[in-house]
């Protein structure tokens, strides 16, 4: 006999949904029923993602805008639909990694990476606060790195720009305390995703997209006066420096 889904009322927000953690977790949480809002810059590939979560037998609605881009952000939220804007879990997500010493990189990264990195969480959390706020268990999880907590060599900007999202969650957590919503950030290391595409080291050096899904759910599943403040993942070996 077929299984009820578990969360079939909740709506999940995952930002950067097309590859990596942001799809591992997509994947995931549909087989637990959760509905989910996919949003990201690769409309094809929003397009496939959703076909195979609508297979597990969820609600699926797919934006294709610029995270980046207040007025996207704004406006593609303006678009959701009532029956879309009940959000119980945002997964901030979209971020890159674009190598370079801060003296040496090339002009141009430092803007690129916070406003990949840090605005698209700044922006997108800021517009669905208001639905947020009013659901029975939310939750903010922001994809941070261990690159937030620990500077290294050839990090650059993308080392400044995860450590300034770090500090946006702490102040998150603090401030959406009286509205019971609980924040994480979620800081792994080097994870397996097309920032590591055409690597020659071996896949143990590397975090499965996979784990960090789990450790998401796990998190979530959590009694509510519960929040894990910060999720610290690493691959056996240490971090790749």
């Amino acid at each position: 006999m077929e299984q009820p889904l578990r969360f079939q009322d909740k709506i999940v927000f995952i930002s950067g949904s097309s590859s990596g953690i942001g799809k591992a977790t997509a994947i995931k949480l549909s087989t637990l029923g959760f509905n989910l809002i996919i949003a990201g810059r690769r409309e094809e590939r929003l397009k496939l993602l959703k076909y195979d979560l609508e297979s597990n037998g969820v609600e699926v609605c797919a934006l294709s805008f610029d995270l980046r881009d207040r007025t996207e952000v704004d406006k593609a939220i303006d678009s959701l639909s009532e029956r879309w804007k009940a959000i119980d879990v945002l997964v901030n997500n979209v971020g890159v990694f674009l190598p370079g010493k801060l003296t040496e990189e090339p002009e141009g990264n430092f803007e690129v990476m916070l406003n990949t990195n840090l605005a698209s969480t700044y922006h997108l959390t800021r517009a669905l606060f208001p639905f947020i706020k009013n659901a029975e268990q939310p939750y903010i999880f922001n994809i941070c790195s261990t690159a937030s907590i620990t500077p290294y060599l050839n990090g650059g900007s993308y080392c400044i720009s995860k450590y300034a999202q770090y500090g946006l969650t702490k102040v998150l957590r603090e401030e959406l305390k009286e509205y019971n919503i609980r924040v994480s950030a979620v800081m792994p290391g080097a994870t397996l995703t097309n920032s590591w595409s055409g690597t020659d080291l071996p896949e143990q050096r590397f975090i499965d997209p996979n784990s960090v899904a789990e450790m998401i759910y796990t998190a979530y599943q959590l009694p509510g006066n519960v929040v894990l403040e910060e999720i610290l993942m690493r691959p056996m070996d240490g971090d790749i420096s």
